[in-house]
């Protein structure tokens, strides 16, 4: 079965004159790879995925795995708050060669724990690609009971969790119930949950620096929590204020202000304020990125 552990960043998705900038996601993934991640999650949150339309859904899975070309592991972002739709989206996934599907928990309807078992479960059962289950519930409004996780963890195909819900505690008491391998989704909980058994982060902030991220993670997996300590305070302010505004805002606007393209965005999202821009400028000059 799939292994996960490491750095997967969750990618924005490079927009241009109000289309998808497919030369700018190529030199991203190149970046990534240099940076020595285990894996890209292209078309999640960060990638905009409410936003981008279904042809343009699939093409940018498409082209991330093409730029990867197996040089690291594609998670496709192919979760939906109706069971149907993900299931198409993820059968779409598979057959372009990704490595496994990142399922959100089905927003805005607010399931109840059996539907949430149901919905991942078909999908997972369905398509036979392997499942990592994403709970959010700030953004979802509902979470992944522990109990469900535990539940789903005996399905062969549902293979890790995305914990984003902002507890270490959840971790602890997952790993405690069952066998799944369990990922940070806040990249400031990162060495917190690493400390008690998760395996590595799905992050935002590698989108700018997943070489740093990479060691930070690395040096963790390998049991020496004082050095990877030292790079988790050098940037832990970063981390908290990628969040100063509804991500992937921030970070879109970080990578503007170092040269990595222009930040665009798709209404509902819009640029991020005047004084929170001044305010990520001073961080990004705090750890020395600016």
């Amino acid at each position: 079965m799939l292994e996960l552990k490491g750095v997967y960043t969750a990618l924005v998705t490079p927009l241009a004159n109000g289309k998808v900038d497919y030369a700018a996601l190529k030199d991203l993934v190149e970046a990534q790879i240099a940076g020595k991640v285990a894996g890209l999650i292209p078309v999640g949150t960060t990638g905009e995925s409410p936003t981008l339309d279904c042809d343009e859904h699939m093409k940018v899975i498409e082209k991330v795995i093409e730029f990867a070309n197996k040089r690291c592991q594609v998670i496709a972002g192919t979760g939906a708050n109706a069971t149907d739709e993900a299931i198409k989206l993820t059968r779409e996934a598979k057959a372009l060669g990704a490595d496994a599907s990142l399922q959100v928990t089905p927003y805005y309807n607010k399931p109840t724990q059996e539907g949430l078992y149901r919905h991942f479960s078909t999908v997972a059962d369905t398509i036979e690609l392997p499942v990592v289950l994403y709970n959010v519930p700030g953004r979802a409004g509902v979470p992944i009971a522990v109990d469900t996780v535990a539940r789903l963890a005996s399905n062969p195909m549902i293979v890790a969790v995305k914990e984003a819900g902002g507890s270490v505690d959840r971790v602890s008491d997952i790993l405690d119930r069952c066998d799944i391998t369990v990922l940070s989704g806040d990249d400031s909980l990162t060495l917190p949950m690493m400390s008690v058994g998760a395996k590595g982060i799905i992050s935002v902030a590698s989108n700018i620096i997943p070489g740093e991220l990479s060691g930070m993670v690395q040096l963790a997996l390998d049991g020496d929590f004082v050095a990877a300590r030292k790079i988790h305070a050098k940037y832990y302010r970063l981390f908290c204020d990628l969040f100063i505004e509804s991500n992937p805002i921030p970070v879109k606007a970080a990578m503007e202000m170092l040269g990595m393209g222009k930040a665009e965005y798709r209404l509902p999202l819009c640029e991020l304020s005047g004084k929170n821009a001044a305010v990520l400028k001073d961080t990004l000059k705090g750890c020395g990125l600016l």
